[in-house]
């Protein structure tokens, strides 16, 4: 039985970490990136080989042992980056965070115990944040289902949801959700710890910010951080009752009632009713946090579109939604989403402009450009597209 001193320090720990796990932790950790507050790049240790693997492994152990984070691993360093054009607006602003690459390896190692024990806990229809399971996996996913319904000859109404900053809803209440997902004590503990100490500074043009501590969300930058989402994920779904839901769509004997893709949710059903059914469980999921963000939800249906309307507000009903980045159209023609991609990637070569122009650069440079930053952006989700013979 776990045993917990007074100073809430687990006392019955899982096996202690082995050197070799650190060294592959180590290995995994990609180069050429921004380092932390500390300004030590990861080739450092990757230089010193063995000698630094030791020094790791003493202090993840110190770590393991202690459930006790040294403050410079609690840190974040974020940069602010534009993504719209107007920049004059603090909510046209994304972050990134930048931690230790020592802290990483630490995170790493966590990230590997934890998913022992949750894999096992994620539904088949789960993806994002998730190796394996991407967004093209869903945009596919959809595709098929909407084409077997068509052979067959059958009804499907989709419904789009979207959490409002979903990633932000995680706070410190949602700790007793690891215990009843089956996580150990020792690891919750670990986890619990790293978030009460979690501080970040604004790094501008102008210089840093004050210290300042992060009260909720997911702790940005963190490998960890996908993890606990899709448990979060999991564990709002099953309370919301959408496993035992008898409306859905019937694959080869099994339900199916909806696709997830990290905080968006897309619901199925035969009908405008079990439909509703549907989304009434979801919007259940405000009792422990998400709250849906109905002003984004979207309905597409085959049939005539009728008004729908959740707890007096309105939703909007569309013939057409966007689906992890690619247009899922109620006539289930891809035609639409082809149109879109090449328009996106005329947009990124006008874009490319001057540099494509450019007397300065050579030929083989602008090519490794083109493939870089144009072909993703033209064949993304094209797994999954049936193409006509006039589209080739």
């Amino acid at each position: 039985m776990t045993q917990i001193t007074t100073m809430g320090v687990i006392i019955h720990l899982e096996p202690d970490i082995l050197e070799c796990k650190v060294k592959r932790a180590l290995g995994t950790i990609t180069t050429n990136k921004a380092s932390g507050g500390d300004g030590i790049p990861v080739e450092l240790f990757q230089i010193l080989k063995d000698d630094a693997v030791k020094v790791l492994h003493s202090v993840c152990q110190q770590i393991w042992k202690t459930q006790q984070w040294p403050q410079d691993w609690e840190r974040s360093v974020f940069i602010s980056i534009p993504n719209k054009r107007n920049a004059k607006k603090c909510s046209n602003y994304r972050t990134i965070a930048l931690i230790l690459h020592t802290s990483k390896i630490m995170l790493k190692i966590l990230q590997a115990r934890l998913q022992q024990y949750m894999n096992p806990e994620l539904a088949d229809v789960q993806a994002g944040l998730r190796k394996g399971r991407g967004t093209r996996d869903q945009i596919a996913n959809i595709r098929w289902i909407m084409e077997k319904a068509r052979e067959f000859q059958k009804n499907i109404c989709f419904c789009s949801t979207d959490y409002a900053k979903a990633l932000t809803m995680w706070i410190t209440t949602n700790w007793k959700i690891l215990k009843e997902m089956g996580i150990p004590d020792h690891l919750a503990c670990l986890l619990r710890n790293l978030y009460a100490g979690e501080e970040a500074t604004v790094r501008t043009g102008h210089g840093t910010t004050d210290w300042f501590q992060i009260g909720k969300g997911v702790h940005q930058g963190c490998t960890l951080s996908p993890c606990l989402f899709n448990l979060y994920a999991v564990y709002i779904m099953r309370n919301a009752g959408l496993e035992e839901a008898q409306a859905g769509i019937k694959i080869a004997g099994r339900n199916f009632n909806n696709l997830r893709y990290i905080g968006d949710t897309t619901l199925m059903a035969e009908s405008e009713e079990e439909l509703k059914s549907l989304l009434m469980k979801v919007k259940e999921s405000e009792k422990v946090g998400l709250k849906l963000h109905v002003q984004k939800t979207k309905i597409m249906v085959f049939g005539p579109i009728t008004s729908w309307q959740i707890n007096g507000e309105t939703t909007e009903t569309v013939r057409d939604f966007i689906l992890g980045g690619s247009k899922i159209t109620a006539d289930g023609d891809c035609s639409h989403e082809i149109k879109r991609r090449l328009l996106l990637g005329r947009k990124v070569m006008t874009n490319l402009d001057s540099i494509l122009k450019s007397r300065d650069i050579t030929l083989p440079t602008k090519i490794c450009l083109a493939k870089a930053m144009v072909f993703p952006v033209v064949m993304y989700g094209c797994e999954s597209w049936t193409v006509k013979k006039a589209e080739h």
